[in-house]
């Protein structure tokens, strides 16, 4: 019994000198980067992380970066990127000490990173011990992960404010609950710096080749100008900069003589983030009528499922068409007046079925717009789509 004890106590020393050694490593790697920009929120911390990324670059800084969205990838100081391995598929936070180290043999001027925790004591433990930014954004609060760190809103704005960088500088783009995220910064010693969207121009928003907002553009304009980067020059990065997977994209095809424009928005899977990016595409002219929404359905996001059908009337579609399970989830959410309108394919179907059930109901032309959750029948319809003949 005594060797057995003995045994312990010595594999538990040496297991405390190992991660005491790892510790000291990490912020050493941690502390040679000049800048680190966490960027934090519900929407779109994916796209702000690479706008961010590639303004810096544009202003001549070296960049390396982080994303963790639809496609986690690692973005070297040239542009290039790669995907981050994780072991058996598993996100987890830890993988940041890796990062970091990585990011710190470029020895960058700046790491933008993305937050890739939810649970808000896992936020604070990213920001504290992992990353300890010196720039912190906090895109927006919105109607997701309110399990986590919810069940309010208010209840989330506080929760992400957990990675304000305490005695440094946070941005916004929020704006309803921009007094309690002006409450948590106060608590933290923290500038907190409210963008304004509209400073971005009609004209500017025209250099992107891909569909991003003015909120996310104001943002890393933002960080550009706290590292003293040239406006122009921020934006021309910010152009230049690829876009990540899950960007919001409108994709022509042809299936035998229809037209269709197909949006996925499937990314964008809160009430709020789903009309905002169906009015962009609206406005832009991506999309026009006659307008078919689909609507995924998911058996572990009922909840979420019945938001998407109570967008319906706000959307106003010709068509509404249910796949997935349980779609009645999202059937009963819907008003009644719009049921002669519903389409309904639940269940688990072929792709091929999905595709012949969707554009069936297709005189000539339609845009499409996928919204819900991509996991499941969503992912199959997107792969289907794939197959069909592209139209420039």
């Amino acid at each position: 019994m005594t060797f057995l004890y003995v045994v312990l106590v010595l594999a538990s020393a040496a297991m405390l000198g190992a991660g005491v050694v790892e510790q000291r490593q990490h912020y050493k790697h941690l502390h040679s980067i000049p800048t680190r920009v966490l960027v934090n929120g519900i929407r779109g911390k994916s796209s702000i992380t690479r706008l961010c990324a590639g303004a810096l670059r544009g202003g001549g800084l070296v960049t390396t970066a982080k994303t963790t969205g639809t496609a986690a990838r690692f973005i070297h100081p040239d542009g290039s990127e790669e995907p981050v391995y994780r072991k058996f598929g598993i996100a987890n936070v830890v993988e940041q000490i890796g990062i970091v180290r990585r990011a710190a043999a470029y020895r960058p001027d700046a790491l933008v990173i993305e937050c890739m925790a939810v649970l808000p004591e896992l936020q604070e433990i990213n920001q504290s011990k992992l990353i300890q930014s010196t720039i912190g954004v906090l895109c927006n609060v919105r109607e997701d992960h309110l399990a986590e760190m919810g069940p309010t809103l208010d209840d989330v704005a506080r929760s992400l404010s957990r990675s304000m960088p305490v005695g440094g500088i946070c941005l916004t783009a929020e704006k309803d609950r921009l007094h309690i995220l002006q409450e948590e910064a106060a608590k933290r010693n923290c500038e907190l710096i409210a963008v304004d969207p509209e400073s971005v121009s009609d004209e500017e928003m025209r250099g992107f080749g891909w569909i991003t907002f003015k909120e996310n553009v104001a943002i890393a304009l933002a960080v550009a100008e706290l590292l003293g980067v040239n406006r122009r020059l921020a934006l021309e990065g910010m152009w230049a900069a690829p876009p990540d997977p899950g960007v919001l994209q409108v994709h022509r095809y042809r299936a035998g003589r229809r037209q269709l424009r197909f949006a996925n928005v499937f990314a964008a899977n809160d009430p709020e983030s789903t009309l905002l990016n169906i009015d962009q595409l609206r406005r832009q002219g991506a999309i026009t009528d006659p307008l078919h929404v689909i609507i995924n359905c998911r058996p572990d996001r009922v909840e979420r499922n019945g938001q998407m059908g109570a967008l319906i009337p706000e959307i106003a579609p010709e068509r509404v068409v249910l796949i997935g399970e349980p779609t009645r989830s999202a059937r009963v959410a819907i008003p009644a007046e719009w049921h002669d309108r519903v389409v309904d394919l639940g269940g688990a179907r072929s792709p091929r079925e999905l595709l012949r059930g969707i554009v069936g109901g297709i005189e000539r032309h339609a845009s499409l717009v996928a919204i819900g959750n991509i996991h499941g029948q969503g992912e199959l319809l997107i792969e289907e789509l794939a197959k069909l003949e592209p139209v420039a």
